[in-house]
């Protein structure tokens, strides 16, 4: 739990403060699944993520919680409200991360 919680503190304060640096967290086999399309490797998610259409971000964490999942890893499932580019009115959120331990 106490890496769940680092992580994801880490993964939204990085990713409000300059997600073009979320890109080294992820590996040449990380997936990401976003609104129907996939992406596969580091570079290919991190042009993803900073090609979405707002210039600032704020993650409001509601709910994380975290499972033990096979092989050493840890499934992170985050809900919360997203404020994009100072609008006052959130859009809920919700995210689910696969940490795996690096081999």
């Amino acid at each position: 739990e106490e890496v769940g919680k680092a992580f994801t503190q880490h993964y939204y304060q990085t990713y409000d403060a300059d997600r073009s640096q979320l890109q080294g967290l992820y590996l040449a086999e990380s997936m990401m699944s976003f609104e129907g399309e996939q992406f596969q490797g580091a570079q290919a998610i991190g042009t993803k993520l900073a090609s979405l259409p707002f210039q600032s971000v704020k993650h409001e964490i509601v709910t994380a919680d975290y499972q033990p999942s096979a092989g050493g890893g840890l499934i992170v499932f985050v809900c919360g409200n997203l404020r994009v580019d100072g609008n006052e009115a959130p859009m809920k959120f919700s995210q689910v991360f696969c940490l795996m331990p690096l081999p």
